[in-house]
């Protein structure tokens, strides 16, 4: 196998960019990543391509890559187009990867873009379903009640509004909309329901409806939310763990100029903004967005032959997995505790030695979770591991110092490629203000899809800083 290393990273801003396109928002990258490389488009040998709703937002079902690089003139050469749900961005990188560790390919690309924000919010929310096995979706609708509160639940809840009082005096506050609003509304959900009757049959979209009804967010959050409140009970974990690690990532942002949110929300604000799914609030969840982000990768001899090797990135290890199947109650270990024993393995070495992390945090529960599978810190001490600092920019491990999904955004195609950018600009020591001190090896993990108890598909990169080998 070759070695194989990182010379180029590029992240858009994320956010809401609905003047751009997705030709646009790869153009923007893909200009970003040669720069940064060195190298011009002709250099290039192969591309993944990462994006998971291009084809359901716009129909453009399938060649993304190939609609999406040809105004860039970058034809002829091998283009894979890759969907894995939120992992398609770390399963993009890892191909990319191979085909250069195989020998097969010189210097490859692999480029995530996502456009998420949509004038139908209906639309945007059903888009999640495909992140599940529609084909089973009323039964997972049933299964969703097993999410549901229960009284000691409730109880813990009703205490929690007591100690902190939602804004605007409640769970939530409903707003009196406009007539037109409110017929757009209507309009939306119709359009919706429609799309999904020709694909699922109206008799499955009316039993979803009355399953789930309406709803402001996706059934992922949903699951995390469950999630938390069986490792609070199990493990005595708090909201208020989750609130640190909530604010923490929010101010990281602060300090990057390509984070969605770049504002700071206290702990506190945390704790009072408005419920998503309990014990979830919404400054603890990601936001809907915009963006795509793009790495290149080349062999030992082309970082030799162009002069890069004082910002080349070692890959030390690249590992991708898919989700197991197993009941509820049985003892298996996590997807991310299995891929991270790989990871770690094949890299040579162990979770003590990371300087600092990137993980899917699509809400603050999902952090302190992978905090665990990544061996940081005992099982079960997540919360407490974040609520002491560790995991702050000058604590023992620092994570999502970009700010992380929370805060950073989440364009879905592009946010495992956003990981692999901060982390090797970190190890480039060139992050500024948010500069993890001597950073030498690094570890992402980006997860995808949700298929029985654990995500369905995730990829791992373990990295290392230039200048240092074995």
């Amino acid at each position: 196998m070759e070695e194989v290393y990182i010379i180029g990273a590029h992240t858009t801003p994320f956010g809401k960019h609905l003047d751009l396109s997705i030709k646009d928002l790869t153009a923007m990258t893909v200009k970003g990543v040669l720069a940064d490389a060195g190298i011009g488009q002709e250099a290039v040998q192969a591309v993944w391509f990462s994006n998971s709703g291009w084809g359901d937002q716009q129909g453009q079902t399938c060649i993304r890559g190939q609609v999406a690089l040809r105004p860039l003139g970058i034809d002829t050469i091998p283009i894979t187009n890759v969907e894995n749900a939120c992992a398609s961005g770390s399963t993009a990188l890892h191909h990319a990867w191979m085909g250069v560790a195989s020998g097969l390919y010189d210097i490859a690309l692999a480029v995530g873009v996502e456009k998420l924000y949509s004038p139908n919010k209906t639309a945007i929310f059903a888009g999640f379903l495909g992140g599940i096995d529609i084909g089973n979706v009323i039964e997972i609708g049933r299964g969703l009640s097993v999410f549901s509160l229960d009284a000691e639940d409730r109880k813990i809840m009703e205490e929690f509004f007591k100690r902190y009082p939602p804004n605007g005096g409640g769970k939530r506050t409903k707003s009196r909309k406009s007539l037109k609003a409110s017929a757009k509304e209507i309009r939306d959900q119709l359009v919706v329901a429609i799309n999904l009757g020709e694909k699922l049959g109206y008799s499955t979209v009316r039993e979803l409806s009355k399953l789930l009804g309406a709803s402001d967010h996706s059934p992922f959050m949903d699951i995390y939310s469950y999630a938390a409140r069986k490792h609070m009970r199990k493990y005595g974990s708090t909201v208020e763990h989750l609130a640190a690690i909530a604010s923490k990532n929010h101010f990281n942002s602060t300090l990057n100029p390509n984070a969605q949110y770049r504002f700071e929300v206290p702990a506190a604000k945390v704790l009072s903004d408005r419920i998503v799914s309990f014990p979830l609030t919404r400054a603890m969840c990601a936001p809907i967005g915009d963006g795509a982000a793009s790495v290149i990768v080349c062999s030992e001899k082309v970082v030799r032959r162009l002069g890069v090797s004082s910002r080349a990135v070692r890959i030390r290890a690249s590992v991708l997995g898919s989700g197991k199947a197993y009941g509820e109650n049985e003892s298996v270990p996590d997807i991310g505790e299995r891929l991270a024993r790989q990871a770690y393995e094949k890299a040579g070495v162990g979770p003590a030695e990371m300087d600092l992390a990137e993980v899917h945090d699509a809400t603050a529960f999902g952090e302190l979770h992978q905090a665990e599978n990544l061996g940081f810190c005992p099982r079960g001490e997540g919360g407490r591991f974040a609520a002491s600092g560790a995991t702050r920019l000058e604590g023992q491990i620092p994570i999502n110092t970009s700010g992380g999904l929370t805060s950073r955004g989440h364009p879905i195609g592009a946010s495992g490629l956003a990981q692999v950018h901060e982390l090797t600009t970190q190890l480039r020591g060139e992050a500024g203000k948010r500069q993890v001190a001597r950073a030498r090896l690094a570890i992402g993990e980006n997860g995808g899809g949700a298929l029985g108890n654990e995500e369905a598909a995730m990829g791992m990169h373990i990295l290392e800083a230039p200048g240092r080998k074995g």
